[in-house]
Protein backbone atom coordinates (compact mmCIF):
# COMPACT_ATOMS: atom_id res chain seq x y z
CA UNK A 1 0.00 0.00 0.00
CA UNK A 2 1.34 3.18 -0.74
CA UNK A 3 2.28 5.54 1.75
CA UNK A 4 -0.20 8.83 1.16
CA UNK A 5 0.65 12.23 2.60
CA UNK A 6 -2.09 15.00 3.26
CA UNK A 7 -1.78 16.85 0.24
CA UNK A 8 -4.98 18.96 -0.08
CA UNK A 9 -6.35 18.59 3.40
CA UNK A 10 -3.40 19.84 4.56
CA UNK A 11 -3.41 23.33 2.39
CA UNK A 12 -7.07 23.46 3.51
CA UNK A 13 -6.13 23.51 6.86
CA UNK A 14 -3.65 26.05 6.59
CA UNK A 15 -5.74 27.76 5.12
CA UNK A 16 -8.68 27.72 7.36
CA UNK A 17 -6.27 28.67 9.66
CA UNK A 18 -4.83 31.58 8.17
CA UNK A 19 -8.59 32.83 7.19
CA UNK A 20 -9.23 32.99 10.67
CA UNK A 21 -6.07 35.16 11.29
CA UNK A 22 -6.46 37.38 8.70
CA UNK A 23 -5.95 41.00 10.20
CA UNK A 24 -3.65 40.02 12.68
CA UNK A 25 -0.17 41.66 12.37
CA UNK A 26 2.88 40.69 10.96
CA UNK A 27 3.70 37.06 11.06
CA UNK A 28 0.69 36.07 13.18
CA UNK A 29 -1.45 36.36 10.08
CA UNK A 30 1.12 34.85 7.56
CA UNK A 31 2.69 31.81 9.25
CA UNK A 32 0.91 28.69 10.19
CA UNK A 33 2.88 28.67 13.79
CA UNK A 34 2.38 31.87 14.92
CA UNK A 35 -1.88 32.48 13.33
CA UNK A 36 -2.38 29.01 15.67
CA UNK A 37 -1.25 30.62 18.74
CA UNK A 38 -2.80 34.23 17.87
CA UNK A 39 -6.34 32.36 17.13
CA UNK A 40 -5.73 30.26 20.16
CA UNK A 41 -5.16 33.69 22.10
CA UNK A 42 -7.84 35.36 20.85
CA UNK A 43 -9.93 32.26 21.31
CA UNK A 44 -9.36 32.34 25.56
CA UNK A 45 -9.83 36.47 25.72
CA UNK A 46 -13.29 36.13 23.44
CA UNK A 47 -14.34 33.17 25.79
CA UNK A 48 -13.28 35.57 28.88
CA UNK A 49 -14.81 38.45 27.58
CA UNK A 50 -17.98 37.21 26.70
CA UNK A 51 -18.56 36.93 30.50
CA UNK A 52 -16.78 40.07 31.58
CA UNK A 53 -19.13 42.08 29.36
CA UNK A 54 -22.06 40.80 31.09
CA UNK A 55 -20.22 42.00 34.31
CA UNK A 56 -19.20 45.40 33.11
CA UNK A 57 -22.56 46.26 31.95
CA UNK A 58 -24.12 45.44 34.93
CA UNK A 59 -22.13 47.97 36.59
CA UNK A 60 -22.84 50.69 33.97
CA UNK A 61 -26.54 50.07 34.40
CA UNK A 62 -26.18 50.31 38.41
CA UNK A 63 -24.02 53.65 38.22
CA UNK A 64 -26.57 55.16 35.81
CA UNK A 65 -29.72 54.02 38.93
CA UNK A 66 -27.15 55.44 41.30
CA UNK A 67 -27.18 58.78 39.85
CA UNK A 68 -30.83 58.81 39.11
CA UNK A 69 -31.48 58.34 42.74
CA UNK A 70 -29.12 60.63 43.96
CA UNK A 71 -31.05 62.97 41.66
CA UNK A 72 -33.92 62.51 43.56
CA UNK A 73 -32.57 62.20 47.23
CA UNK A 74 -32.22 58.60 47.37
CA UNK A 75 -29.46 56.51 47.67
CA UNK A 76 -28.94 52.70 45.39
CA UNK A 77 -29.51 50.32 48.09
CA UNK A 78 -32.35 51.72 50.00
CA UNK A 79 -34.29 52.23 46.50
CA UNK A 80 -33.12 48.36 45.50
CA UNK A 81 -34.24 47.46 48.86
CA UNK A 82 -37.44 49.45 48.51
CA UNK A 83 -38.39 47.91 45.03
CA UNK A 84 -37.98 44.45 46.86
CA UNK A 85 -40.67 45.33 49.31
CA UNK A 86 -42.82 46.95 47.34
CA UNK A 87 -42.58 43.88 44.64
CA UNK A 88 -41.42 45.69 42.16
CA UNK A 89 -39.63 43.40 39.84
CA UNK A 90 -37.59 45.30 37.44
CA UNK A 91 -34.07 44.63 36.46
CA UNK A 92 -31.25 46.44 36.67
CA UNK A 93 -30.82 46.94 32.84
CA UNK A 94 -34.85 47.88 32.56
CA UNK A 95 -34.34 50.63 35.69
CA UNK A 96 -31.49 52.73 34.23
CA UNK A 97 -33.27 52.53 30.53
CA UNK A 98 -36.12 53.79 32.34
CA UNK A 99 -34.43 56.71 34.43
CA UNK A 100 -32.79 57.92 30.96
CA UNK A 101 -35.92 57.67 29.17
CA UNK A 102 -38.29 58.22 31.46
CA UNK A 103 -37.47 60.39 33.90
CA UNK A 104 -41.59 60.83 35.04
CA UNK A 105 -42.08 57.04 35.69
CA UNK A 106 -38.32 56.69 37.67
CA UNK A 107 -39.82 58.90 39.64
CA UNK A 108 -43.31 57.31 40.55
CA UNK A 109 -41.41 54.03 40.88
CA UNK A 110 -39.28 55.81 43.86
CA UNK A 111 -42.20 57.09 45.45
CA UNK A 112 -43.56 53.55 45.46
CA UNK A 113 -40.09 52.34 46.88
CA UNK A 114 -38.65 54.93 48.86
CA UNK A 115 -41.59 54.83 51.63
CA UNK A 116 -41.65 51.45 52.37
CA UNK A 117 -37.66 51.01 52.88
CA UNK A 118 -37.51 53.96 55.11
CA UNK A 119 -40.09 52.80 57.12
CA UNK A 120 -38.75 49.33 57.81
CA UNK A 121 -35.49 51.46 58.85
CA UNK A 122 -37.04 53.18 61.47
CA UNK A 123 -38.79 50.27 62.41
CA UNK A 124 -35.50 48.19 62.80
Amino acid sequence: MPRVRKGAAKAQARKRLLRKARGYFGTRSKHKYQAKNAVMRAGVYAYRDRRNLKRDMRAVWITRITAACKMRGTRYSVFMSGLKMAGILLNRKMLSEVAIADPAAFDEIVKVAVPLSRASMKAA
